[in-house]
C-alpha cells in the first residue's frame, strides 16, 4: 500500500533537477484529502531547467494527469521523460482541458448600459411601490363601504403576531438603550453640575426620537422580514396564482390587513419601548447621579411637552404602514425559487430600515420647532 501512495522525489542534476514521480497517480489514491494536500505542497516549481521523469510511476489516470497538467500551468515542460501510455493520457487531458474564460474589460459603453439597467430597475421598484400604495388606498375605500367583507380575522392575527409578541424584545432593547444613554449623559452633566437636566435629555431623546426609531427598526427586522417571507413562500407554493384564479385580490387580503395591523400596533409598541427606555434611564440616573425616581417622574412632564409624544406617535403610524408596504412589495416580487426568496427578504429588511431612517429625518426637519 505504501508503494502505491503517490509521491515525488527530487534529485539534483546539473543546474536544475530531476523530479521523479512514483506510486499510483489515480483517483483511488486522491480520494483522501491528505494525499492531495501533501502532493500539492511537495510538487516542485516549474522552471526551464527542471526535468520531469514519469516512467517510474505505477499508474496515471486522467485525475492524476489533470493534477500534473495543472501544475505545469497547462504547458509541456522542456525536459520530460514518460512512457507512450502516459503521453497518451496527458495529451488527452491537454486536448480537453478548457482554460477559464477571461473576463472582458468593461468600457465606457458597458458601464453606461449597466448604469442604465440599474436605473430602470430602480424606477421599476418605485413604480411598483407607488402602485401598491394606490391599491391600498382603493382597498381602504372598499373597506369603508363594505366593512363586513374585510378580513378581520387576518387583521387580529397580525395584530397579535406583530404587536403583542414583539413586546418582550422591544422592552429589553429600550431598557438597555435608556441605561446606556443615561450613563453616558451623566458623565458629561456631572462636569457642569447640571445633573437635573438628565431628565430633559432622556425625555426628549426617547419620547421624540429613539423610542419610535428603535421600535421601528426592530419591527422592520422582525415583522418586515416575516411579511416578505410569508408572501414569498406563497409565491413559491403557487398560492398567489391560485388566489388570482379564484378572483381574490392580493392587496385586499394580504397587503391591507398587514398595513392596518402595523399602523395600529406601531404607536403602541413605540410607547412601550419609550416607557422601557425611560425606566432604564431612571434606574441609571439614580445609580450614577443620585436622582430619585420620584424626582424623575415629577420633572418629566415639565421637561417633555405633550407635542413630542404626539409627534412620536404620528411618526410611528407612518413607520408601521411603510414597513408593511415594503415587506409586501418585496414579497409579491419574489420569483418561484428559494434563492429569490432569500434575496427578497434581505432587500426588504434593508429597505425598510433605510426608509424608516429617511422618514424620521424628514419629520425631524419639518417639525423641528414642535415641542421644543
Amino acid at each position: 500500500m505504501a508503494e502505491a501512495t503517490p509521491r515525488i522525489e527530487q534529485q539534483p542534476a546539473g543546474d536544475g533537477g530531476v523530479a521523479r514521480l512514483r506510486g499510483d497517480w489515480t483517483a483511488a489514491q486522491f480520494s483522501q484529502p491528505l494525499v492531495v494536500r501533501t502532493l500539492q505542497g511537495a510538487l516542485p516549481p516549474v522552471s526551464a531547467a527542471q526535468s520531469w521523469d514519469l516512467r517510474e510511476a505505477g499508474q496515471i489516470d486522467h485525475i492524476g494527469a489533470q493534477l500534473i497538467w495543472d501544475h505545469w500551468k497547462r504547458q509541456w515542460p522542456a525536459q520530460l521523460e514518460l512512457t507512450t501510455a502516459q503521453r497518451a493520457v496527458l495529451e488527452r487531458v491537454a486536448q480537453y482541458t478548457i482554460d477559464p474564460p477571461k473576463r472582458p474589460s468593461q468600457g465606457f459603453n458597458d458601464l453606461y448600459l449597466a448604469f442604465g439597467g440599474a436605473l430602470l430597475r430602480a424606477f421599476g421598484q418605485i413604480r411598483g411601490f407607488v402602485r401598491l400604495i394606490g391599491q391600498l388606498t382603493i382597498n381602504l375605500g372598499q373597506l369603508i363601504r363594505a366593512p363586513h367583507e374585510a378580513p378581520w380575522r387576518d387583521l387580529s392575527g397580525h395584530l397579535y403576531r406583530m404587536g403583542a409578541k414583539a413586546l418582550p424584545i422591544t422592552a429589553l432593547v429600550g431598557f438597555l438603550i435608556g441605561v446606556v444613554l443615561a450613563y453616558l449623559t451623566s458623565q458629561q452633566l456631572r462636569q457642569f453640575g447640571a445633573d437635573a437636566y438628565i431628565v430633559n435629555i432622556l425625555g426628549i431623546a426617547l419620547v421624540r426620537e429613539l423610542g419610535p426609531m428603535l421600535a421601528a427598526i426592530l419591527i422592520a427586522g422582525r415583522s418586515g422580514s416575516a411579511i416578505t417571507a410569508q408572501i414569498g413562500v406563497m409565491r413559491v407554493n403557487e398560492e398567489l396564482d391560485a388566489m388570482r384564479v379564484m378572483g381574490i385580490s392580493h392587496s385586499f387580503r394580504l397587503v391591507m390587513p398587514r398595513a392596518i395591523a402595523l399602523a395600529i400596533a406601531m404607536p403602541l409598541i413605540s410607547a412601550w419601548t419609550t416607557v422601557a427606555g425611560l425606566a432604564g434611564g431612571m434606574l441609571a440616573a439614580d445609580l450614577s447621579l443620585g436622582i430619585t425616581p420620584l424626582f424623575f417622574l415629577k420633572a418629566l412632564p415639565d421637561a417633555v411637552h405633550v407635542h413630542n409624544l404626539m409627534l412620536g406617535s404620528v411618526k410611528s403610524v407612518f413607520f408601521g404602514i411603510l414597513i408593511a408596504l415594503v415587506g409586501c412589495h418585496f414579497g409579491l416580487r419574489v420569483k418561484p425559487n428559494t434563492q429569490s426568496l432569500g434575496q427578497g427578504t434581505t432587500a426588504s429588511v434593508v429597505t425598510s430600515i433605510t426608509v424608516v431612517i429617511l422618514v424620521d429625518a424628514l419629520f425631524a426637519i419639518l417639525f423641528s420647532n414642535v415641542g421644543v
